[in-house]
């Protein structure tokens, strides 16, 4: 990926760029259009922040999916600082979605410190180290897009230390924010139960079916389903949406 000069918001707004063009299947819809836009996806090679590198390319935008077996730990500055060194140019589009959570409920009374730490490290910290070394390269009218999760509104019992660190992604979006306005935008999509691989013991035998009878819509969400509004937030259409956290959980927080 080479190097790409920066756009400047216009007088009064965003620049607008391509807001979509035409279906090519025929339809009069306007779909997404991110032709020449420059993105990352942290958690990039499985899950939701694979299908999202998949509606970003989709859309027409060049973009570096990220794992931990490409760029390393980023919960450690040198990893992060290897990442910034690996993208060179700027950036449009930052989708900052890796984490973990551990499928094994505990009580926080008999959580272990290296747990505890260790959430933390990589949902919170890493975010932290992520947005420090690649914020400053996002070109004016640029987008962040955080990923966190219904837990940090409602909590999760059992999971006290996924909840902490995804509630601090929330705080963390409303301060950046501000912080980064007017030339850069951030927002957070907040999923509730998704269909990847960080769930699937919790889907294991009649669990998703127990799990689905708690959500209004009456089922798990595909990761395309979360992918979706991320790619929203990313483009011009929502060019007016900053410090904004999008449930995407097919009604769940109504219920908790």
């Amino acid at each position: 990926m080479g190097p790409r000069k920066a756009g400047s918001p216009r007088s009064g707004g965003w620049p607008l760029g391509p807001v979509g063009a035409r279906d090519r299947h025929g339809g009069g819809a306007l779909v997404i259009s991110l032709a020449g836009k420059r993105a990352l996806v942290t958690g990039g090679t499985r899950g939701i922040g694979k299908a999202t590198v998949e509606l970003l390319r989709g859309a027409g935008a060049e973009v570096l999916a990220v794992g931990r077996a490409t760029h390393g730990d980023l919960a450690d500055r040198a990893g992060a600082e290897a990442l910034a060194r690996a993208f060179t140019g700027p950036l449009d589009i930052l989708v900052v979605n890796h984490g973990v959570w551990e499928a094994e409920g505990v009580p926080l009374e008999r959580m272990s410190d290296a747990q505890w730490r260790s959430t933390l490290s990589q949902n919170l910290d890493s975010v932290f180290h992520v947005i420090r070394v690649l914020g400053p390269r996002l070109a004016d009218g640029g987008s962040v897009v955080l990923v966190a999760s219904t837990a940090a509104q409602r909590g999760e019992a059992f999971h006290a230390d996924y909840a902490a660190s995804k509630g601090a992604i929330v705080a963390l979006t409303k301060s950046l924010a501000v912080e980064m306005a007017p030339r850069v935008r951030v927002n957070c999509v907040a999923p509730g139960w998704t269909d990847t691989e960080m769930a699937a013991r919790p889907y294991a035998g009649a669990g998703r079916a127990a799990i689905e009878a708690t959500i209004p819509l009456g089922r798990v969400a595909a990761a395309e389903d979360v992918a979706g509004p991320i790619v929203f937030l990313c483009s011009s259409l929502a060019r007016h949406v900053t410090g904004e956290i999008l449930n995407v959980n097919g009604g769940s927080v109504l219920c908790g």
